[in-house]
């Protein structure tokens, strides 16, 4: 039988503090969007894939990949914005089985008014950390671990540099 191989003090001085930023990251993207503009980080991203998207409108199924989300969560969230006027349902002009979800011009107007906070929060709590090598470096690092957790490049948002 195989020993379990743990970390090396190295590995360990590296994955702790990652582990760490991967749990609190999220709660202060989720505090700063909630306090200013009543929505979750989550809200955010997907309105913001909308915006971004052609015609602003994405079947569920495509958003649902696009943010990581299974389809029950996005329904769930889709419905919450839905309720709020940001998003509607309509079914999927080349797939009558389909639906999308298509921001309104109240969504567009909401991640709109939501971004400068949300780029100056993620600007003071990451970008304004690290020096131009350090902000090289980290997305070195992203690239290579989004690599093996995302080997489709599902979330790929950006092309590839």
């Amino acid at each position: 039988m195989t020993r379990p191989r743990f970390y090396t003090p190295d590995e360990r001085a590296t994955w702790v503090p990652l582990a760490a930023l991967l749990e609190l990251l999220p709660r202060e993207l989720d505090a700063q969007l909630l306090r200013d503009e009543d929505l979750t980080h989550f809200d955010y991203f997907a309105l913001s894939m909308l915006v971004n998207a052609d015609d602003h409108r994405l079947q569920l199924k495509e958003l649902a990949t696009m943010t990581n989300a299974t389809l029950p969560r996005l329904s769930h969230v889709i419905s919450r914005l839905e309720s709020r006027g940001f998003v509607r349902r309509e079914r999927n002009p080349a797939d009558a089985r389909a639906t999308d979800a298509v921001i309104t011009a109240d969504g567009r107007r909401k991640v709109l008014a939501a971004t400068p906070g949300h780029v100056q929060n993620v600007r003071h709590l990451v970008l304004d950390a690290l020096t131009p090598e350090q902000t090289a470096q980290l997305q070195q690092i992203t690239d290579a671990v989004l690599a093996r957790v995302d080997p489709e490049g599902r979330m790929r948002i950006l092309p590839p540099r």
